[in-house]
């Protein structure tokens, strides 16, 4: 008899739909105050998720969610490497 493993669910910040942890991206804030994207999920900080699409991140900039959920200006290129992972992730 196989149990089912739990699939961890997160909410995307942007359309506030519940996706599988692996199918969103994390952003971070660290405790300095800098902005990255955590690909690996495992960075320590404030983290907020976005659905992998392209329509989502655009939400996302244009509501200014990410500022609100990790309270500081996120950067333009933020959302220009969270475009690009996107991209990337449809090629494969």
């Amino acid at each position: 008899m196989a149990l089912q493993k739990k699939i961890p669910l997160r909410k995307c910040v942007a359309t506030g739909e519940m996706h599988p942890k692996k199918e969103m991206i994390r952003i971070v804030r660290s405790k300095e105050g800098e902005v990255s994207v955590d690909l690996t999920g495992k960075k320590s900080g404030r983290g907020a998720y976005v659905s992998k699409s392209e329509a989502a991140i655009a939400a996302a900039k244009k509501k200014k969610v990410l500022d609100n959920q990790l309270e500081v200006k996120v950067p333009e290129e933020i959302y220009e490497e969270l475009l690009r992972v996107v991209l990337r992730e449809q090629l494969k």
